[in-house]
């Protein structure tokens, strides 16, 4: 009797992982700078990091990250995040690491060839930062570079963190004036409103003049722009103007540098302005340059005593003669504030708007299908903010300003 057998054969395939691209977030509080102090931003939030999860991104969270801007680790786990004690050994296999301010040389050593680096590189005076990226093969977007586009306006970190910054440096301000910034009409009398000063009426001006006009001040402001005075005045503000000659502003909405001639003409135009304000607030920075000196230490001398300054350029040079990085000094009998990283003064609500541009940032570009950050830098995009890439620096901007062009 023949038998015959049959025999079934299970094949087990082995499981594959699904490609994904992982995202290591930095716990940026660990490090200090003597401008920056303690960075108390974080690069996501819990409900960003639980859109990326969604759009298939592995998202890896450096323990107490986000403690400082009140968003716990149990939180981001909750979200889809994986919280990790290790990040070297985490960067070693990252697609994208996430921060606020630039990483350290020694983080940046320890990731592979390709990828991509996210975050305020401040790439005009961290030329050996830079060229240390592109030397490593690494892909750097720098978010200060986002252009201003109606595209990009969801993506740009450096307008939703000026925009804190306007309001902070008014309520920084205000704390520090020894009177009262509205009318106040009592039995005991009338005190006036207080006169608030703003030179420089870009995103961060435009919001100072708000703020102060908010809480109840006479707002004056000054922008070498013509073509922004109706934006002041919509806000309730008074437009200062000043005829220095023809000034303009760049393709991106910069204002351009001006001439010695014309500087000289604008701060003798604003002295009686200084001197006649309470407070005085100064935004005038120049993209990839040193910031202009607005207020010399004479011209403070003839504001009142008990005035305040707020020189948001502190940390880069400063428009006011003085003025000390990360510090409130007085001169002449007024008060100078040069604290800088100003959004970081409300840190929720910055790391709420700096977390949903990077989830913009990413999901404007993140191939679905091949679960890939595309960086195709024919993208007026990236083409902008991608500064260096496949070993070397490519933006022609940051070039030039490296040659001292």
């Amino acid at each position: 009797m023949a038998w015959s057998q049959s025999i079934s054969v299970i094949l087990i395939e082995p499981e594959w992982e699904e490609m994904r691209v992982k995202i290591i977030v930095l716990n940026e509080s660990k490090t200090s700078t003597p401008q920056i102090n303690v960075e108390r931003r974080c690069a996501v939030t819990p409900a960003s990091v639980q859109r990326l999860c969604k759009k298939g991104v592995e998202v890896n969270i450096e323990a107490g990250s986000g403690e400082l801007s009140h968003y716990l680790d149990n939180e981001y786990e909750d979200a889809g995040a994986t919280i990790i004690n290790d990040v070297n050994d985490a960067l070693s296999s990252a697609d994208m690491l996430v921060s606020v301010n630039k990483p350290s040389e020694a983080q940046l050593s320890v990731m592979k060839k390709g990828a991509i680096v996210v975050g305020h590189l401040d790439p005009f005076f961290q030329q050996p930062l830079i060229e240390s990226i592109a030397e490593k093969a690494l892909t750097a977007i720098s978010v200060e570079m986002i252009p201003r586009s109606s595209r990009a306006q969801k993506m740009d970190a450096l307008s939703s963190q000026a925009s804190l910054a306007g309001y902070v440096m008014v309520m920084q301000a205000a704390n520090q004036l020894p009177s009262i910034l509205p009318m106040m009409m009592t039995p005991s009398g009338t005190i006036k409103p207080a006169k608030v000063f703003i030179i420089g009426a870009g995103v961060a001006g435009l919001q100072a003049i708000a703020t102060a006009k908010r809480l109840g001040a006479n707002v004056l402001a000054y922008d070498t722009r013509a073509v922004v005075a109706e934006q002041v005045e919509s806000l309730g503000g008074k437009f200062l103007k000043i005829d220095i000659g023809e000034t303009g502003q760049t393709k991106d909405g910069y204002a351009k540098e001006l001439t010695e001639e014309q500087k000289a003409k604008q701060q003798e135009a604003q002295r009686d302005a200084i001197a006649n304000s309470d407070i005085v607030i100064t935004t005038a920075q120049l993209f990839g340059r040193k910031p202009p000196v607005l207020i010399s230490k004479d011209t403070l001398a003839l504001m009142k005593p008990g005035s305040v300054v707020v020189d948001m350029a502190a940390t880069s040079g400063g428009n006011v003669e003085g003025s000390v990085a990360g510090e409130t000094v007085e001169i002449n009998g007024v008060k100078v504030i040069g604290n800088g990283n100003w959004s970081q003064f409300v840190a929720k609500a910055a790391t709420d708007m700096y977390a949903n541009n990077i989830y913009n940032l990413v999901d404007e570009f993140l191939d679905e299908e091949s679960k890939t950050f595309a960086l195709n830098l024919e993208d007026d995009i990236l083409a902008g903010c991608v500064i260096a890439h496949e070993g070397k620096i490519t933006n022609e901007m940051l070039l030039n300003a490296y040659k001292g062009a």
